[in-house]
């Protein structure tokens, strides 16, 4: 044992040791507080960790503002820096186009699973019908069924839909990009987790002042779970926006085509110039940094909602 843990048991045992300073010394361990040698190794994981995240976007950053003739000299630090390949990327690899399309199709998303994820979840939470658990489990299980597995199935029924009404658009529509996504068994489950925090008392006082269902969902719950609910819309906007193999295999049309399938196109047109893919790339994680920074306490709020009690 050491110092530290030697000189916080003494202090726990001893009856003229206040409650106050028993519980700082409790807290105030090597193990919580490192110094010397073990915080210094702390901080160097820590350091070693940030550069091998951050090491891939700094080159691909760099990358992109340096002209093609220099791009492949392999230099740590800026030399020679041009705003044109970001602007060549923009204008060849239409990707002011392509970004809209991924926009549209991620807010459609988006919206719908906060809305459906609501209404399921609230039903799982606080309704009562025959084999409630049951259809939940059964709804959870589909997250063992990886999308891979069911790709072909949403492709026929995709193009089906298509065929029969052109509302719902079919292959090379964003319709069809986003219509397998617009419920989801992940958003279910965190919001049904969530309401199922809120006291009964609140729907029966809901009841009272003459508030049905739909209504306790928009004045109550929603206020409530307004942290899970952000959270679920970061998640969907950000797994929609990078999706790669649906795009490919419903939209042909080029006109149709997202950000991250018109990334695709413009690395095959660009094999000599491999610093329009890099320019393209951080065009296309430009809105995904501005929804983390948007986002950021809202995701940390949800993630943690029901973690501590009391």
């Amino acid at each position: 044992m050491s110092t530290a843990d030697t000189t916080a048991a003494a202090a726990i045992d001893d009856p003229n040791v206040s409650s106050t300073k028993r519980i700082t010394s409790v807290r105030r361990t090597a193990w919580d507080e490192p110094t010397g040698a073990r915080l210094a190794m702390r901080y160097g994981l820590l350091v070693v960790i940030t550069l091998l995240v951050l090491f891939p976007v700094y080159t691909t950053v760099l990358g992109a503002f340096t002209p093609s003739n220099r791009v492949l000299e392999n230099r740590l630090l800026p030399g020679e820096l041009t705003f044109d390949v970001v602007r060549n990327a923009w204008t060849e690899g239409r990707l002011g186009r392509y970004l809209a399309n991924s926009a549209v199709v991620a807010l459609v998303v988006t919206l719908f699973q906060l809305v459906t994820s609501m209404l399921s979840g609230y039903a799982f939470a606080h309704l009562r019908f025959p084999a409630r658990n049951g259809v939940f489990y059964l709804f959870l299980a589909t997250l063992l069924v990886p999308f891979e597995a069911t790709v072909v199935v949403n492709l026929d029924t995709v193009q089906w839909l298509g065929d029969e009404s052109s509302i719902f658009g079919g292959l090379n529509s964003l319709q069809g990009l986003a219509m397998p996504f617009l419920a989801t068994a992940v958003g279910t489950f965190l919001v049904r987790q969530a309401l199922l925090d809120l006291p009964r008392d609140l729907i029966d006082a809901s009841r009272l002042d003459g508030l049905g269902h739909l209504g306790f969902i928009r004045r109550v719950a929603m206020p409530l779970v307004r942290p899970t609910l952000g959270a679920l819309a970061l998640f969907s906007f950000l797994s929609t926006w990078n999706q790669y193999l649906w795009p490919r295999l419903v939209i042909s049309d080029a006109d149709q085509h997202t950000v991250q399938s018109g990334l695709r196109l413009l690395s095959r047109s660009a094999l000599d110039e491999p610093n329009l893919v890099m320019a393209g790339t951080v065009i296309a994680a430009l809105p995904i940094l501005v929804a983390l920074v948007l986002f950021q306490r809202q995701l940390v709020r949800g993630l943690t909602a029901g973690a501590v009690k009391g």
